[in-house]
C-alpha cells in the first residue's frame, strides 16, 4: 500500500472543534465488512449489534494537561512546552517537545507559572524539537507533579488548537471515563463517546469490559513522509495488560463470543500481545506495531474508531480491519453525509 491511497478532501467545517453536549449523542456509521453494507445510526444504538458475554476491550489510559508555557531565561521568551512522559520520577527528569525549539539550547532554564516558581533546565537534545528537561524541584514526587499538572491545559490537537482556544472544560472533556492510568498525551477517542448511562446498559445487557493501557503518544496524530508504507517506523509508545484481563478477553474468545476493541490503539494493543491462536497475553513494555493493509487481525471481531484525517496512520490501521475498499468508500460517505471527523467528533462501528 501507498501513502497516496489514504488522501480524501474533507471540508474544513467537518472537523469537529468541540464534542457533543452529552458523550453519547453522535452519529454513528455502522460498516458491515464482509459486504460493504454501511448503516446510518446514533451512538446510542450500538447495543443492538452486540449480545451477552460479548467482551468490549477499553484502553484506560489517562491523558495528563501535557502542554504547558514557560519564559525562558534572560530574554523571557514564551516557549511552549509540551510534555510527553516522565522519564525519571526521582530526578524530576521529562521528554518534552518545546516550541520555537531554535531558542531552546542545552543549559537553558525555563520558568514556569505566574510566579516562576517551577524552573525546569534544558540537560539534552533529542530530536528537532525534542529536549530532555530536568526540574529543580526540592520537595515530594506527588506535590511536584500537582504543581506541574496545575500549570498544564488539555493537550487538544493542534488541528483543533488553530481554530479555538483552548478552556478548562477540554481536560474533562478529552478524557474517558473509564481512564485510570495516568500518561496518555492524546484521548484514546472512541473511549470519548462512552458515557456513564451507555456503560451500565452494557452491564445490564451481560456485555462484559475488559482493560489495557496504552499511553498514547503524539504518533496517533502522525501522518507519514514516505509514499512506501513498509518504511514507516512507528513511535514506541508505553503498554500494559494485566493477566486477569487477557483470561476476560481469552475465555470469551473461546466461548464463542465476539471481541470489541473500542479504538485503534486497543486493536494494536491486542495485537501487540497476541499469539497465533488469537489469545492476548499479559504484557509490560513497549510497542511500536504499525498496522496498515493487508493485515489479518488475530483478536478483534468489531471494532469502534472515530474518523480520522487524510493520510492518517490511524485511517490505515482501520482501513486494515474493514477492507480498504470498504473504508475508503465508507469515508467518501462519511464527507458526503456530513459526518464530522477528528478526536472530538463522530463515531464508526465496524462489525462482521
Amino acid at each position: 500500500m501507498k501513502l497516496s491511497q489514504f488522501k480524501f478532501k474533507l471540508p474544513e467545517d467537518q472537523i469537529a472543534l468541540y464534542p457533543p453536549k452529552f458523550r453519547d449523542e453522535c452519529r454513528m456509521m455502522v460498516l458491515h465488512r464482509k459486504t460493504g453494507k454501511i448503516e446510518h445510526k446514533m451512538f446510542k444504538e450500538f447495543l443492538e449489534y452486540f449480545s451477552p458475554f460479548d467482551v468490549f476491550v477499553f484502553n484506560d489510559t489517562k491523558v495528563i494537561p501535557a502542554r504547558l508555557y514557560g519564559n525562558k531565561e534572560k530574554t523571557g521568551a514564551r516557549i511552549e512546552v509540551f510534555l510527553r512522559r516522565e522519564l525519571n520520577p526521582s530526578l524530576f527528569l521529562w521528554d518534552v517537545l518545546v516550541d520555537p525549539a531554535r531558542k531552546i539550547r542545552i543549559g537553558n532554564k525555563l520558568y514556569f507559572g505566574e510566579d516562576e516558581s517551577l524552573v525546569a533546565e534544558v540537560i539534552d537534545n533529542t530530536t528537532s524539537r525534542g529536549r530532555t528537561l530536568r526540574f529543580l524541584y526540592d520537595g515530594p514526587h506527588e506535590e511536584f507533579k500537582r504543581q506541574l499538572y496545575s500549570l498544564g491545559e488539555a493537550p487538544i490537537p493542534d488541528v483543533i488548537r488553530r481554530k479555538r482556544p483552548v478552556v478548562e472544560e477540554d481536560l474533562e472533556r478529552f478524557q474517558c471515563l473509564f481512564a485510570a492510568n495516568e500518561g496518555g498525551v492524546i484521548a484514546p477517542a472512541a473511549g470519548l463517546h462512552f458515557s456513564r448511562e451507555m456503560l451500565k446498559r452494557m452491564e445490564i445487557n451481560d456485555i462484559k469490559s475488559a482493560y489495557i493501557t496504552l499511553h498514547c503518544g503524539l504518533c496517533n496524530l502522525d501522518t507519514t513522509d514516505v509514499e512506501d508504507l513498509t518504511k514507516h517506523k512507528m513511535e514506541s509508545e508505553e503498554m500494559y495488560i494485566t493477566r486477569a484481563n487477557c483470561e476476560i478477553v481469552n475465555s470469551a474468545r473461546d466461548a464463542g463470543h465476539r471481541i470489541v476493541a473500542v479504538g485503534t490503539t486497543v486493536q494494536r494493543a491486542m495485537e501487540s500481545a497476541c499469539d497465533t491462536l488469537g489469545h492476548i497475553n499479559p504484557f509490560e513494555g513497549w510497542t511500536n506495531k504499525f498496522i496498515f493493509p493487508p493485515y489479518t487481525f488475530n483478536v478483534a471481531h468489531a471494532m469502534f474508531s472515530n474518523f480520522h484525517f487524510s493520510e492518517s496512520i490511524m485511517l490505515m490501521l482501520v482501513a486494515a480491519f474493514g477492507g480498504y475498499e470498504n473504508t475508503m468508500e465508507a469515508y467518501k460517505t462519511a464527507v458526503k453525509e456530513g459526518y464530522l471527523f477528528g478526536p472530538l467528533g463522530d463515531v464508526m462501528l465496524i462489525v462482521d
